[in-house]
């Protein structure tokens, strides 16, 4: 074989090689250990103080997007493991609020303040409509909303599945 006929190939495998799928999934352990997800891309973490139902805690964020889709998972620690669940209404509250969303008791999955809420939602944000699919979940005294937000067309439902059942509190 001559290094003519292998150039052709050479090119094509370098082009197949800096091709990256729209969704590139990872794990993804946060930096204090108490949760484990998958991400569809690479997700940056922020900190900022936030009040949830009176009580003022610091919230880490950490999140991902693809075209235009955010995969998000927050968490913070309640003073204790009852105030932590007695909290998720308000952060599912808030987040409702946030895109301008009727609460709907259908999208509970645990009314009442339960372990367990869940959201599926349509508002407005960013000039447009959009979609907010989510959990909100207490283990102990820590409380995590495990989200995902986009155009409510462009939330892709297989990819929303994936983050959200490969989400595990530690």
């Amino acid at each position: 074989m001559h290094i003519k006929q292998l150039i052709p190939a050479f090119v094509a495998a370098a082009a197949l090689a800096g091709c990256s799928p729209t969704y590139n999934w990872r794990d993804y352990t946060s930096g204090d250990g108490s949760f484990k997800v998958m991400f569809p891309a690479k997700p940056s973490t922020h900190t900022r103080s936030v009040d949830l139902g009176g009580i003022r805690v610091d919230m880490t964020m950490t999140a991902a997007e693809v075209e235009g889709t955010t995969f998000a998972v927050a968490t913070a620690v309640a003073p204790d493991p009852a105030l932590a669940r007695a909290t998720l209404p308000a952060m599912r509250q808030a987040l409702l609020r946030n895109i301008g969303a009727a609460d709907s008791a259908a999208a509970d999955g645990a009314p009442g303040g339960g372990a367990t809420l869940e959201v599926d939602a349509v508002g407005k944000g960013n000039g447009g409509p959009v979609r907010l699919v989510g959990r909100f979940v207490a283990k102990g005294a820590r409380m995590y909303q495990v989200i995902v937000v986009g155009k409510p067309g462009a939330v892709p439902p297989e990819q929303t599945e994936q983050f959200l059942s490969s989400f595990a509190p530690q």
